[in-house]
């Protein structure tokens, strides 16, 4: 029987990664012996070059083709064999950030970026059964993050506007894969929500 593919997705700050960190440790998550991952993948050639392109001043095309290489490595190598043997896979960011974010970054590059990025995972992705959007407002995410990068915060804050707003519409058109979690309450709330929410889909299906 294939397995779940379960994804976390939200704008920077968001808290994804320590609520994936929570229920690595949820003895009820456990239970199920779920693979735990994350895009950019860590430690590999494509993530690390992802990484570096984030970090420095790559074109935005280009990181667009770095995300979805590294995004093939991670299907090839990790996703599709874990599913294939019955695995659950919980993955900290996945595709629907690189639809989010580059839809974003693009929007000077491309008529429809979207569309057009979505285009080009079209066929050989893995679309997850499940995915959490841990929102918060970017004023919160600003707060939490601090200044990144050399955008001015009133820079950061529009980015972050836009890339929420893909994200609200990327989970409106498909309303049965996306559970909306509100983030900006306490981390331990959105665990339990998050660990809840799983269970329950695990029991159903």
């Amino acid at each position: 029987m294939r397995g779940k593919l379960i994804t976390l997705e939200g704008i920077d700050g968001s808290g994804k990664s320590t609520v994936v960190e929570k229920l690595q440790k949820d003895p009820e998550i456990k239970a199920f012996k779920p693979v735990f991952t994350r895009e950019p993948t860590r430690g590999t050639l494509t993530g690390n070059a992802v990484e570096k392109a984030i970090q420095s001043d790559t074109d935005q095309l280009a990181e667009l083709f770095l995300f979805t290489a590294d995004h093939a490595e991670h299907l090839a190598k990790l996703i599709k064999p874990a599913l294939e043997n019955g695995k659950i896979v919980i993955s900290d960011r996945y595709s629907d950030s690189r639809y989010a974010y580059q839809g974003i970054t693009l929007k000077t590059r491309l008529e429809n970026p979207l569309e057009w990025i979505k285009e080009l995972h079209r066929g050989w992705t893995v679309i997850p059964d499940l995915t959490f959007l841990l929102d918060i407002r970017p004023e919160i995410s600003i707060e939490r993050c601090g200044k990144r990068g050399e955008q001015s915060k009133f820079e950061k804050l529009e980015f972050l506007r836009g890339v929420r707003e893909i994200f609200f519409k990327l989970a409106a058109d498909d309303p049965e894969r996306f559970v909306i979690i509100d983030a900006s309450c306490f981390p331990e709330h959105v665990e339990k929500e998050v660990a809840k929410k799983i269970l329950e889909f695990l029991s159903r299906n």
